[in-house]
């Protein structure tokens, strides 16, 4: 963590959500409510921005490395549509662009790709996902709580393989919540 940002809590929205506009709408206005008396930073997930690069990677075979990237830059992608459905939200794609955000009263909604080729911190792997990615931005803000919001009915655990290995011990549990139940998702919001 070399610049921290004081943020506390980061919200990964899972791009599984575009199969149910209705329930991202609904997040959505549960994280706008948190983020009025919270530092709160979103980091979108890949949704279908993502799979289509595994579709492309299954017919193409393009190599880890352009794959890693290409699904990356889907994250970026879905970041340009949450920010277009937030009002109060804007697009950071670094740390001081989110301690500018939060300082002005926006909600920052990272675009991670420019950070993340300038860090590259993680493996070029299917195993890392929006989950991993979101709980190593966690670590660099310095958040104390990572909730990752997954599509209606998701159950369980739900992350990638290497989200354990990336996940700051210092953060308080992360908290995995399905986007249909809305009422945990407000008290997981609270600090």
């Amino acid at each position: 963590m070399t610049h921290p940002a004081p943020v506390d809590i980061v919200v990964k929205v899972g791009g599984g959500l575009l199969a149910s506009p209705g329930s991202l709408d609904r997040v959505l206005a549960v994280i706008t409510d948190a983020a009025a008396g919270t530092r709160l930073l979103i980091v979108p997930g890949g949704g279908p921005f993502a799979d289509a690069v595994r579709q492309v990677d299954k017919v193409m075979a393009l190599g880890d490395d352009a794959a890693h990237w290409m699904a990356i830059l889907a994250m970026d992608q879905y970041a340009h549509l949450l920010a277009s459905r937030l009002p109060a939200a804007g697009l950071a794609s670094d740390i001081p662009q989110v301690r500018s955000h939060l300082d002005r009263g926006v909600i920052p909604i990272l675009a991670p790709s420019r950070w993340l080729r300038a860090a590259d911190p993680l493996p070029h792997s299917w195993d890392v996902t929006s989950d991993s990615i979101a709980a190593w931005v966690a670590a660099e803000v310095g958040a104390r709580c990572l909730v990752l919001v997954k599509p209606p009915g998701a159950g369980g655990e739900v992350v990638d393989p290497y989200f354990h290995r990336v996940l700051n011990r210092n953060l308080a549990s992360p908290h995995v919540v399905a986007a249909d139940q809305i009422g945990t998702l407000r008290h997981r919001l609270k600090i």
